[in-house]
């Protein structure tokens, strides 16, 4: 009997080696979605009914910190429709890369907030993501009386956050621009 429990033993002994060496908890790591450097953020407004297109644009192709960012308002007209897409950018590639597609295709887990502030202007989402939440890459904008204040266009990064109750206070800030309006 003990030469068979000798042996026994041993084999034991090599095979908790074994699986203790062999199982890991070193798994790869679940790939991270990088956020993208945003340096350009540009509104184009189109009139519905004719009329002149309006472009709003923010541009900082050194980051943060560094030179102060160029910022371009918007003077819009009255008491009207205008139909506004939004295009984010890398410019500091060249060529410059369009986040644009890659907000859309992740259109569940990103949202572009628009917060008027002191200029008689509504916004209203004019595209939604699979789940039919908005994205903000589409609008309409609709002015009113003349007044001059702000816009200011927040894009939020909302991985397994984004829902039906998603605010600006919602998720990971991508860009944030505050643009100067006038409506005359």
């Amino acid at each position: 009997m003990k030469l068979f429990l000798k042996p026994s033993l041993a084999i034991l002994f090599a095979a908790t080696v074994f699986m203790s060496t062999s199982c890991s908890d070193d798994e790869d790591p679940a790939p991270v979605n990088e956020e993208e450097l945003i340096t350009t953020l540009k509104l184009t407004m189109v009139p519905q009914g004719g009329g002149a297109t309006v472009t709003a644009s923010y541009r900082d192709l050194d980051g943060d910190g560094g030179a102060n960012p160029v910022i371009t308002g918007a003077q819009l007209a009255a008491n009207k429709v205008y139909d506004v897409t939004v295009q984010v950018l890398d410019e500091s590639k060249s060529p410059a890369e369009d986040i644009t597609e890659e907000v859309e295709e992740e259109g569940d887990e990103h949202q572009f907030f628009y917060v008027p502030s002191g200029v008689n202007l509504t916004v209203a989402y004019n595209d939604t993501d699979r789940n039919n939440r908005p994205i903000g890459i589409k609008t309409r904008m609709t002015t009113t009386t003349a007044s001059t204040g702000n816009l200011k266009v927040v894009l939020k990064h909302q991985p397994a956050l984004k829902s039906a109750t998603s605010t600006i206070n919602t998720g990971e800030t991508d860009v944030e621009v505050t643009f100067p309006v006038t409506i005359q």
